[in-house]
């Protein structure tokens, strides 16, 4: 037993070991996806977190050492996004004819997201660190970390939030646009990626790729006018 502790205490320390655990827990996460349909209750993302968050709480690890093992993930998160433009250029024409209706659409839910979790927030006494950090819940994970941190919040908290917005997008998006009958895979797919960011946009994609799209669009434009627009709310609201 002894030996066995203490090869998982060298194996703990070494980098790949964290990046394999992640990597192995969503691919198994992604075959149980599979399995059930695309159900987005069954979504890859949220399975993989829990499953990664066991072995750390059985293992004892801190979450700064499982960081520092996986973080090449984190790095991954750039190049994806900027992979999102692909698809944008293919379908530029019709991005075009729904110019307009996008950027009124986009500051109407960019200021919506961010002003909606700062009131609320406000109103049910939540300290000012923890509002901080709510502001840019529906941008990507990168983008948000990078704006809290700017404005001397938690990054790390940040994370969180986002992610459990883009869960809680990514569950809903579907269901909400046909109970409320929303058909355009254009409309549909900008709401995802507005509100909901990376995990919308994946949700967006394995319904359309014109929802996807659109969706990469909303989440590139919602991260720029986020980072120009938070500063200016939590000074107003602090």
């Amino acid at each position: 037993m002894t030996g066995e502790f203490a090869l998982w205490v060298y194996l703990s320390h070494t980098p790949l070991l964290w990046l394999t655990v992640t990597l192995l827990a969503y691919a198994v996460a992604d075959r149980f996806f599979q399995a059930a349909g695309r159900h987005p209750l069954a979504n890859p993302v949220i399975h993989a977190i829990w499953m990664i968050g066991l072995v750390l709480t059985l293992t004892g690890t801190p979450y700064r050492t499982y960081f520092e093992g996986a973080q090449f993930v984190h790095f991954l998160l750039g190049p994806a996004t900027v992979a999102l433009a692909v698809p944008l250029y293919e379908r530029r024409a019709t991005v075009m004819r729904a110019l307009l209706p996008m950027l009124a659409a986009l500051l109407v839910g960019c200021v919506t997201a961010m002003t909606s979790a700062l009131v609320f927030a406000r109103l049910a006494g939540i300290p000012y660190d923890v509002r901080l950090a709510m502001a840019p819940k529906s941008v990507t994970t990168g983008v948000a970390m990078g704006i809290v941190e700017a404005l001397g919040g938690d990054p790390t908290l940040a994370a969180v939030l986002v992610m459990l917005t883009g869960m809680a997008g990514a569950v809903i998006v579907t269901p909400l646009m046909r109970t409320l009958r929303v058909e355009d895979m254009r409309a549909r797919g900008f709401a995802a990626g507005l509100a909901a960011h990376g995990l919308g946009t994946a949700r967006a994609f394995q319904v359309s790729e014109v929802a996807g799209t659109f969706a990469g669009i909303a989440m590139g434009l919602n991260a720029f006018l986020t980072a120009i627009l938070v500063p200016v709310a939590v000074s107003v609201l602090r």
